[in-house]
């Protein structure tokens, strides 16, 4: 064979070998898989379903749970993935999630199952509840706001705070307070906006967050905040039946999820209800009855809860002409009235001056400004503190009503420094330290609204380790 033949062999040899790799790597299969669906819904109660499988090559799906099986009714090629769900014991909803893979492609399959319905009503039980309201107020020392949180319009974090954490909870307890005042928002959480369904996702995170304040003994107040103003601004008659619906729905399913904790929750009505007369002191009283109706409908431990019901605006003066009758309850003593203090305003949470008067920095009879006295609180000092909390101890106190102070603070003036500044610090020590100690005094039970000056909701450090110290000291 001459040198040209050898060439040419080599050529169609060549050629032959580059035709059999194309044709070999051109019927190389390429994976593919389609779910029919990519989330199963099933009742309590269980049952059965398939998800349609398209795929041209083997497929399996793995991860195993306790009470959802899935089976694969082919190995290769289109075919089911048959589902069979146990009945849900419990009343949460539970989801488990399969992975289902060809090759290199991997799908997931989310399986998720309602929980049993809870009982709308069931016996009372006396179990853990043996505390009337007095008794309990008795056993809470000093509490804690954890502010602008729960309640914050569009979600936990909207307010510029993390999400509540166990570890913080934690502190809290470590740092002396042994109640918990969660407010809440519900409203902006309903399943269809403007309806009345709650999401069983936020009545889970804030049984989550309530739990986290049972594991430390902590007692806690729960409320339905300012909540954009549903109730809180409607307190007049053309409102009344519409509200009075969505307060009744409200209650009735957070009182059904919290049911069975013990006297370590309460249920707080409202929060700041706006009320300037008599019409409207009525309105909001219906509020506070359809509040308690539907708590003691649930049955359970909520035949006993001490409940607490708010004075119009939370104001002293206001409570003290206008609500001269609290709200019916089946079972005697298990109700607490609640008021704010933020006297004088100009001191505690005015942030510019105004046309009628001016900020006050300094507040107390020993820590007025000598250098600057415009600025020292010229009203709402010791003796109004007195005055404004004896008139609650003679309203409510003396006749068996335990009142709950459910927010007081005085805001930091961070435009000050040196003399004046120290001067301020220790002027708004004496404020929290004497209103701590004078609401103790008359049966009020105090809890300093904080949104995260005082203890940091992010590194778990107490950050006005002087405030904190001015609020032990008045709670002894």
């Amino acid at each position: 064979m001459n040198k040209k033949s050898i060439s040419r062999l080599t050529a169609f040899l060549l050629v032959t070998m580059l035709y059999t790799a194309c044709s070999k790597k051109s019927t190389t299969v390429v994976p593919q898989l389609t779910l029919s669906s990519s989330e199963e819904l099933f009742i309590a109660d269980g049952g059965t379903s398939a998800v349609t499988v398209t795929s041209n090559s083997k497929w399996n799906v793995s991860n195993t749970s306790t009470w959802c099986t899935a089976t694969a009714s082919v190995a290769e090629g289109n075919g089911k993935i048959n589902l069979d769900v146990q009945a849900n014991p419990g009343t949460s909803e539970r989801s488990f999630v399969f992975n289902v893979s060809a090759g290199s492609i991997s799908k997931e399959l989310k399986v998720r199952q309602l929980g049993k319905a809870v009982p709308d009503s069931i016996p009372a039980d006396a179990s853990g509840m043996s505390s009337d309201a007095v008794t309990l107020a008795a056993r809470l020392k000093l509490g804690l706001n954890i502010g602008n949180t729960l309640e914050a319009i569009g979600g936990e974090t909207a307010w510029g705070n993390p999400k509540i954490t166990k570890a913080f909870v934690d502190l809290a307890k470590q740092s002396g307070f042994n109640a918990i005042r969660l407010p809440c928002a519900w409203n902006q959480y309903t399943v269809v906006p403007g309806a009345t369904q709650l999401k069983t996702e936020w009545l889970n995170r804030v049984k989550e967050v309530v739990q986290y304040c049972i594991d430390n003994g902590l007692y806690v107040i729960l409320n339905i905040h300012w909540d954009g103003g549903w109730l809180e601004n409607n307190c007049t008659p053309d409102k009344q039946t519409a509200v009075n619906a969505r307060q009744k729905e409200f209650w009735k399913q957070i009182a059904l999820h919290l049911r069975d904790y013990d006297e370590h929750l309460i249920f707080a009505s409202a929060n700041e209800p706006h009320v300037e007369n008599e019409v409207q002191m009525n309105v909001l009283l219906s509020y506070h009855q359809t509040f308690i109706n539907a708590v003691r409908a649930t049955g359970g431990r909520n035949s006993y809860r001490v409940l607490v019901v708010q004075g119009p605006s939370t104001d002293i003066d206001k409570t003290n002409n206008l609500m001269n009758t609290m709200p019916v309850d089946y079972i005697a003593n298990r109700m607490m009235a609640e008021i704010h203090y933020y006297t004088p305003y100009q001191y505690t949470l005015m942030e510019k001056d105004e046309s009628w008067g001016k900020m006050f920095y300094y507040w107390g009879k020993d820590y007025h400004s000598t250098t600057d006295p415009t600025r020292n609180a010229t009203w709402g000092e010791e003796a109004d503190v007195d005055k404004y909390f004896g008139m609650m101890k003679t309203k409510f106190v003396d006749k068996g009503i335990p009142v709950v102070l459910g927010e007081y603070c005085a805001m930091r003036r961070n435009t000050l420094t040196g003399e004046a500044l120290a001067l301020h610090l220790a002027s708004r020590a004496h404020f929290h330290k004497y209103v701590t100690q004078k609401a103790k005094a008359n049966g009020l039970i105090p809890f300093f609204w904080d949104t995260g000056s005082l203890l940091s909701r992010s590194s778990n450090a107490v950050l006005d380790q002087q405030t904190l110290d001015a609020l032990i000291e008045g709670a002894k």
